[in-house]
């Protein structure tokens, strides 16, 4: 999740590490339509309830919400629709294999413009059960609490 140079971000999955454990990350391309790219420059879109699934031997995000573009007219597109991603055959023979035997799921992480063109990062991903949700927030809490105490620590030594 290194931003580089000409990266700007159009929306970002913001429940991802809360609900799911992260295995690996992949850049993907996706097939837009035009009005659908003026949207995204005015960053309109969100991945919410957002997947990727296999369809024979593509891979589709659904559930991308695209916002119709402000000055489309009865050219634009349909919000919700399915959208192609653009990988190499193998990686997504790989993808298809982990996802098959496994039990893992594919899910957009962000959505952003490398170098003018709309880029996805694709995460796969295992689904967290509820008490290591609960663990993950009990130990968070832990942290912010030790963070407290060295910086009244801290304003105490002052004095």
């Amino acid at each position: 999740m290194v931003k580089e140079k000409g990266e700007r971000d159009i929306a970002r999955a913001k429940d991802l590490l809360i609900k799911y454990e992260v295995i690996e990350r992949q850049e993907a391309g996706l097939v837009l339509v035009g009005t659908e790219v003026k949207s995204l420059r005015e960053s309109k879109a969100s991945l919410k309830d957002s997947y990727c699934r296999f369809n024979h031997r593509e891979l589709l995000l659904v559930g991308v919400h695209i916002a119709m573009y402000s000055h489309g007219t009865h050219y634009n597109h349909d919000p919700e629709r399915p959208r192609k991603l653009l990988m190499h055959r193998a990686e997504l023979f790989r993808l298809q294999s982990k996802v098959a035997e496994k039990g893992l799921a594919i899910v957009p992480a962000r959505l952003y413009f490398k170098n003018g063109r709309v880029k996805v990062e694709i995460a796969l991903v295992k689904g967290k059960k509820l008490h290591d949700r609960r663990d993950d927030m009990k130990r968070k809490e832990q942290n912010r609490e030790m963070e407290r105490a060295l910086r009244r620590g801290k304003k105490g030594d002052r004095s």
